[in-house]
């Protein structure tokens, strides 16, 4: 039985894929900030649905954003054979009204955050040889959108960060997957950090007139029962690439409304591993089974 750990299951995606997995036989350790607080709800849930079920789904604290939230929970964990980076959120607004504070914490919350979890969990995953790590990454993390400039470079970032821990880890025998949502029917616009600066972000008005109708077009499309917006269309990519096996897992994975991208990850994809055989780490593209 693969125990896999998924950061940020207080609601969305960790919270659907934490139950779906359990059911599916799996050890899952679900884990969020404030399990005793703003998140016992979803925490006692989570918890009663485990044990109600039979299921094996225990409930932990992580902070992504904190070493010592991390290293304490690590140091409480089993070995974990997968882990699904989930934790995140997204700051909307034109980038001139964010403070450099801001940004640091968008920055160390969808990029440091995973750097924290998975130099957790790595160990352990070295020393039996196997793994794997998915990055929740985000549309906004192959095109750039008005309105989400911060948002997106931390998004970009989390790419390539992920794709050089594709190469590194693959001859340790651990793969790494990108797996890149479109809108879904989940918390994140409502949870979307706004800029501070009021007085800088009136001087954008394109900018907030773009978000606001990008964000109408959006809340249609969760209205419409055709489009593409469950949530558990993502969840359903992390059982397969779990269950797919090692030496068979694509980098980079789109989900639901793609907005053209899935266009360009084909485009590049050829591109990116004649890089590969340029520089000599082909067979570092995912493990070799």
């Amino acid at each position: 039985m693969k125990t896999v750990l998924i950061t940020g299951c207080s609601s969305g995606f960790g919270y659907s894929a934490a139950k779906y997995l359990a059911e599916k036989g799996f050890n899952v350790i679900a884990s969020m900030r404030n399990v005793d607080g703003k998140n016992a709800k979803p925490a006692t849930e989570l918890k009663d649905f485990g044990s109600s079920k039979g299921y094996k789904l225990d409930v932990v604290e992580i902070d992504v954003t904190s070493d010592d939230s991390v290293n304490a929970a690590a140091a409480k964990l089993p070995t974990v054979d997968v882990l699904i980076n989930n934790a995140g959120l997204g700051y909307g607004g034109a980038m001139e009204a964010f403070s450099s504070e801001s940004v640091l914490a968008q920055l160390d919350l969808n990029i440091v955050g995973t750097v924290r979890v998975a130099q957790a969990v790595l160990p352990g995953m070295r020393a039996q040889k196997s793994g794997l790590i998915i990055q929740l990454s985000s549309g906004a993390g192959r095109g750039a959108f008005p309105g989400f400039s911060i948002y997106c470079a931390s998004k970009w970032g989390l790419e390539g960060l992920s794709e050089a821990m594709r190469y590194e880890l693959a001859p340790l025998g651990i793969d790494v997957s990108v797996v890149e949502p479109g809108p879904f029917e989940t918390n994140f616009f409502g949870n979307v950090v706004p800029a501070k600066n009021e007085e800088v972000a009136k001087a954008y008005q394109h900018v907030n007139e773009y978000s606001e109708g990008f964000g109408q077009n959006v809340m249609s499309l969760f209205a419409d029962d055709n489009a593409p917006t469950d949530p558990m269309i993502i969840v359903r990519i992390f059982e397969d690439l779990i269950n797919a096996a090692p030496g068979t897992r694509p980098l980079r994975t789109i989900g639901g409304l793609d907005f053209g991208l899935q266009a360009l990850n084909d485009a590049v994809e050829p591109i990116r591993k004649g890089i590969n055989e340029g520089m000599g780490i082909a067979d570092w593209d995912g493990v070799k089974s």
